[in-house]
């Protein structure tokens, strides 16, 4: 069973930022599978992840979630079986229910968790999309995009490979 819902978005990078400086973030679009224990998912609380490893939507893309003998969770080494432009992560059926939750990152940060759940694959499907906003979090930090104000939608396109982000005098957000 394919888990269709119920994805939560991730603090992807988090600096902080004084009035009148600059920030700047660069990163690669390296995937990676992760899980983390955190108890139940839900916005406000930080996912931590306790094991990383590789991921390529076009090669190495399907991974299992499964608990050893004595009840430790451990994700397999990645292997070709999923659908090519997908990252799958199957999770086993000793997968003790909201204890753990799984998700994908890109650069070496999580982007996106759901809940784990015995017997369920997680799919995700790789296209990057860019938000910005300034406020209080913390990396790793599950969101509520339903309670998210402000955020701007940041797009690359071309060979366009760098952009600016302004808070303004107002509290609006513009980008350049």
């Amino acid at each position: 069973m394919t888990i269709p819902g119920n994805v939560f978005s991730l603090a992807w990078f988090v600096r902080p930022a004084a009035p009148q400086t600059k920030v700047t973030f660069n990163w690669t679009l390296d995937y990676c599978f992760m899980w983390s224990e955190t108890g139940v998912l839900q916005p406000g609380i930080t996912f931590n992840p306790s094991q990383m490893v590789g991921a390529d939507p076009n090669g190495s893309n399907f991974v299992q979630l499964t608990a050893d003998e004595y009840g430790a969770s451990y994700l397999s080494p990645p292997n070709t079986s999923g659908a090519v432009g997908f990252l799958t992560i199957q999770q086993l059926a000793n997968v003790v229910p909201n204890r753990t939750s799984v998700g994908v990152g890109m650069s070496g940060s999580g982007t996106f968790a759901i809940q784990a759940a015995p017997n369920m694959n997680a799919v995700f499907t790789p296209h990057p999309n860019y938000w910005v906003l300034f406020g209080n979090v913390e990396p790793g930090q599950v969101m509520d995009v339903e309670d998210v104000t402000g955020a701007v939608e940041v797009s690359y396109g071309g060979s366009l490979t760098s952009r600016t982000a302004t808070l303004g005098m107002d509290n609006l957000i513009s980008i350049a």
